[in-house]
Protein backbone atom coordinates (compact mmCIF):
# COMPACT_ATOMS: atom_id res chain seq x y z
CA UNK A 1 0.00 0.00 0.00
CA UNK A 2 1.60 2.96 -1.13
CA UNK A 3 1.54 6.19 1.62
CA UNK A 4 -0.69 9.66 0.92
CA UNK A 5 -0.60 12.27 0.21
CA UNK A 6 2.31 12.01 -2.37
CA UNK A 7 3.26 14.68 -4.72
CA UNK A 8 5.76 14.47 -7.15
CA UNK A 9 8.28 17.50 -9.56
CA UNK A 10 8.22 17.84 -12.77
CA UNK A 11 11.01 20.37 -13.61
CA UNK A 12 11.20 21.77 -17.04
CA UNK A 13 14.39 22.87 -17.43
CA UNK A 14 14.19 24.09 -21.53
CA UNK A 15 12.25 23.40 -23.85
CA UNK A 16 12.10 19.42 -24.46
CA UNK A 17 14.24 19.21 -21.38
CA UNK A 18 12.45 17.80 -17.96
CA UNK A 19 13.78 16.19 -15.13
CA UNK A 20 11.48 14.13 -13.04
CA UNK A 21 10.92 11.36 -10.49
CA UNK A 22 11.70 9.01 -13.19
CA UNK A 23 15.02 9.83 -14.28
CA UNK A 24 15.89 10.84 -10.54
CA UNK A 25 15.25 6.97 -9.22
CA UNK A 26 16.91 5.98 -12.31
CA UNK A 27 20.27 7.65 -11.63
CA UNK A 28 19.52 7.09 -7.75
CA UNK A 29 19.39 2.65 -9.01
CA UNK A 30 22.60 3.42 -10.95
CA UNK A 31 24.01 5.07 -8.23
CA UNK A 32 22.63 2.57 -5.26
CA UNK A 33 23.63 -1.06 -7.85
CA UNK A 34 26.34 0.26 -10.52
CA UNK A 35 24.31 -0.83 -13.02
CA UNK A 36 21.64 0.20 -16.05
CA UNK A 37 19.65 -2.91 -16.33
CA UNK A 38 19.70 -2.86 -12.59
CA UNK A 39 18.69 -0.16 -11.84
CA UNK A 40 16.07 -0.05 -14.83
CA UNK A 41 14.83 -3.13 -13.36
CA UNK A 42 14.22 -1.74 -10.53
CA UNK A 43 11.50 0.83 -11.92
CA UNK A 44 9.70 -1.90 -13.99
CA UNK A 45 11.79 -0.43 -16.65
CA UNK A 46 13.10 -2.21 -19.46
CA UNK A 47 16.79 -2.25 -20.53
CA UNK A 48 16.33 -0.38 -23.54
CA UNK A 49 14.15 2.20 -22.06
CA UNK A 50 16.83 2.47 -19.01
CA UNK A 51 19.94 2.97 -21.65
CA UNK A 52 17.97 5.79 -23.73
CA UNK A 53 17.01 7.78 -20.52
CA UNK A 54 20.89 7.62 -19.44
CA UNK A 55 21.66 8.31 -23.19
CA UNK A 56 19.45 11.44 -22.87
CA UNK A 57 20.29 12.75 -19.13
CA UNK A 58 24.11 12.49 -20.72
CA UNK A 59 23.39 14.60 -23.86
CA UNK A 60 21.36 17.18 -22.18
CA UNK A 61 23.62 18.18 -19.18
CA UNK A 62 27.05 20.06 -20.19
CA UNK A 63 28.44 17.00 -18.45
CA UNK A 64 27.43 13.03 -18.51
CA UNK A 65 25.51 12.04 -15.62
CA UNK A 66 26.38 8.47 -15.55
CA UNK A 67 30.16 6.69 -16.91
CA UNK A 68 29.55 3.15 -18.20
CA UNK A 69 31.82 0.49 -18.86
CA UNK A 70 31.88 -2.13 -21.66
CA UNK A 71 31.16 -5.67 -20.64
CA UNK A 72 33.49 -8.80 -20.93
CA UNK A 73 34.48 -11.49 -18.63
CA UNK A 74 34.70 -9.06 -15.54
CA UNK A 75 31.19 -7.67 -16.85
CA UNK A 76 30.31 -3.76 -17.40
CA UNK A 77 29.34 -1.48 -14.60
CA UNK A 78 27.95 2.30 -14.25
CA UNK A 79 28.31 4.80 -12.11
CA UNK A 80 27.18 8.64 -11.35
CA UNK A 81 29.53 10.68 -12.00
CA UNK A 82 30.35 14.11 -10.29
CA UNK A 83 27.73 15.83 -12.02
CA UNK A 84 25.14 12.99 -12.11
CA UNK A 85 25.54 12.73 -7.76
CA UNK A 86 25.26 16.44 -7.76
CA UNK A 87 21.96 16.49 -9.70
CA UNK A 88 20.27 13.77 -8.14
CA UNK A 89 21.62 15.83 -4.65
CA UNK A 90 19.91 19.00 -6.03
CA UNK A 91 16.59 17.61 -7.36
CA UNK A 92 16.12 15.21 -4.03
CA UNK A 93 17.04 18.38 -1.87
CA UNK A 94 13.97 20.52 -4.19
CA UNK A 95 11.62 17.67 -3.57
CA UNK A 96 12.04 17.75 0.02
CA UNK A 97 12.01 22.28 0.62
CA UNK A 98 8.90 21.48 -1.73
CA UNK A 99 7.21 18.96 0.43
CA UNK A 100 8.10 20.93 3.82
CA UNK A 101 7.09 24.29 2.04
CA UNK A 102 3.62 22.72 0.82
CA UNK A 103 2.81 20.59 3.68
CA UNK A 104 -0.26 23.11 5.07
CA UNK A 105 -1.62 23.00 1.67
CA UNK A 106 -1.34 19.21 1.29
CA UNK A 107 -2.73 18.83 4.44
CA UNK A 108 -5.95 20.58 3.23
CA UNK A 109 -6.18 19.41 -0.14
CA UNK A 110 -6.24 15.76 1.53
CA UNK A 111 -8.68 16.77 4.35
CA UNK A 112 -11.12 17.94 1.25
CA UNK A 113 -10.85 14.53 -0.08
CA UNK A 114 -14.17 12.24 -0.28
CA UNK A 115 -13.10 8.88 2.45
CA UNK A 116 -13.41 6.25 -0.20
CA UNK A 117 -13.45 8.58 -3.30
CA UNK A 118 -12.96 6.58 -6.78
CA UNK A 119 -10.32 7.40 -8.85
CA UNK A 120 -8.99 7.23 -12.46
CA UNK A 121 -5.98 5.76 -12.68
CA UNK A 122 -3.24 7.60 -15.42
CA UNK A 123 0.50 5.88 -16.82
CA UNK A 124 1.58 7.23 -12.60
CA UNK A 125 -0.17 4.04 -10.31
CA UNK A 126 -0.30 6.63 -7.58
CA UNK A 127 -1.69 9.39 -9.53
CA UNK A 128 -5.91 9.90 -9.99
CA UNK A 129 -7.31 12.50 -12.20
CA UNK A 130 -4.34 14.22 -13.54
CA UNK A 131 -4.60 16.01 -16.97
CA UNK A 132 -2.50 14.18 -19.49
CA UNK A 133 -1.93 17.25 -21.52
CA UNK A 134 0.11 18.51 -18.02
CA UNK A 135 2.38 15.40 -19.46
CA UNK A 136 2.78 14.73 -15.86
Amino acid sequence: MTDFPKSRIRLILAPGVALGPGKADLLEGIRDTGSIRAAGNRQSMSYKRAWNLVGEMNRIFRTPLVETEKGGSKGGGARLTEAGEAVLSHFRGMERVLREAAAADIAALQAMVEPGAATLRTRDSDSALEDPKDGV
